[in-house]
């Protein structure tokens, strides 16, 4: 595997000796699933840390969720961004949700075999499901305002700090269309400008808030 921790580690210095565990526990985790059930093609294991591990930590890049804070990753598959995320934010709590049963299985075996005790999975359609949560973050399930009206009623509406509740969503490509619309206030991050590697020139962040 050519893209490895060190490339977490060149964004992110200041890891704890357990965090760099548990990032490096997370390539032979998810080699061992997908040797099973096929969570990721195996040729895209020789840029796990960039296009999974790394890719979700952009988010930190952009809010630093404060202690004690509750965040939903929705439609999480494999488990990104939530897994990274709770790795790096170990006093918040997150809790991963997706339709798919066998998604699920990976995700809390995961979390189980690296010791997160921040995070736990839930098999279901975010529709169905009304627990409430400070922020919800996710990887491009839905066209963005229909995600929207899907997880606005996912949001305990109380101001955390400086940082306001609201929508993390990583997408990529042209999207505008789908913004110009919007009731509510949001900004779009460029993920370039945060990490120097070709594959985020088209990656981006939008954060919207909603309080």
């Amino acid at each position: 595997m050519r893209q490895r921790l060190e490339l977490v580690l060149k964004y992110f210095p200041q890891l704890t000796e357990d965090q760099i565990l548990k990032f490096n526990e997370l390539a032979s985790q998810y080699r061992h699933w997908t040797s099973l059930i096929k969570v990721f093609p195996e040729r895209n294991f020789e840029t796990f840390y960039e296009h999974q591990v790394l890719h979700s930590l952009a988010i930190a890049k952009v809010i630093s969720f404060p202690p004690g804070s509750t965040i939903l990753d929705v439609g999480t598959g494999g488990g990104f961004p939530g897994i990274p995320l709770a790795i790096l934010f170990p006093e918040c709590n997150f809790t991963l949700i997706d339709s798919m049963h066998k998604r699920i299985i990976v995700v809390q075996s995961v979390i189980d075999s690296i010791a997160l005790k921040n995070a736990s999975a839930v098999h279901g359609k975010i529709e169905d499901y009304f627990e409430q949560f400070d922020f919800v973050v996710s990887r491009a399930v839905k066209e963005f305002p229909i995600f929207v009206g899907l997880v606005q009623k996912n949001f305990d509406f109380k101001l955390l700090s400086e940082n306001l509740n609201g929508i993390l969503y990583l997408k990529g490509g042209n999207f505008e269309d789908e913004l110009a619309n919007l009731d509510w206030q949001f900004k779009v991050y460029e993920i370039s400008d945060f990490f120097m590697e070709r594959y985020f020139q088209s990656k981006k962040i939008i954060y919207l808030t909603l309080a």
